[in-house]
């Protein structure tokens, strides 16, 4: 991969990774907060070494790419060249392109308990600052906290609230409320969801 020096002065870059299946408007509302307090919010898909995923990367970065282009924000990115399951390697290869930054890794509350067990962990607590975006029904815990300040992390909580919608509500019992209509078409189209297949016409 090329090196690109995007800029002489330090870049504040917000490095917001999911697994997008599907993405929905609650990822639309991160994304927009982090877009406005943020030089740069990058975004890409990857597969979570936690969970299983019934949809394709590639279709799943087709959703996401319609998500973004809907927000239209200039310092908005999809870079799906540094995906990958392990979030320190997505840093090592965020960091060759952009060598003058300072990177906060997004995770959500419900991964907090998580994140010491994650492949290299004590190294990718000392690239990165993590904000954490509390989600509803998902309590963090303190002992949780304490063991990530144990290892080094710099941890802080987003002052966000996010609607209570979730890609696993979709997936299992198709809720359209959380998923824009662009998307809601992309599924319907490449037939991605099971339950759509058995019934398209779900409110």
């Amino acid at each position: 991969m090329p090196t690109v020096n995007h800029s002489k002065q330090i870049m504040n870059i917000a490095l917001f990774g999911t697994s997008g299946d599907p993405p929905t408007i609650g990822h639309q509302e991160i994304l927009q907060w982090l877009s406005d307090r943020y030089d740069l919010c990058v975004v890409w898909v990857s597969n979570n070494p936690f969970k299983s995923h019934p949809t394709a990367l590639s279709d799943r970065l087709g959703m996401m790419e319609l998500l973004i282009s809907e927000l239209n924000l200039p310092n908005l990115e999809l870079h799906p060249e540094i995906s990958n399951p392990r979030s320190v390697i997505t840093v090592a290869l965020a960091q060759q392109i952009w060598q003058n930054a300072e990177f906060t890794l997004v995770v959500g509350g419900d991964l907090v308990s998580q994140l010491p067990s994650w492949y290299q962990a004590q190294t990718l607590f000392h690239q990165v600052k993590l904000l954490v975006i509390v989600r509803q029904g998902y309590q963090i815990s303190e002992q949780s906290l304490e063991k990530l300040y144990a290892s080094g992390a710099k941890v802080a909580i987003a002052d966000i609230v996010i609607p209570d919608t979730s890609s696993s509500n979709y997936r299992q019992h198709g809720d359209r409320s959380g998923i824009i209509s662009s998307i809601q078409a992309y599924i319907h189209t490449n037939n991605l969801y099971q339950w759509e297949e058995i019934n398209p016409a779900a409110p």
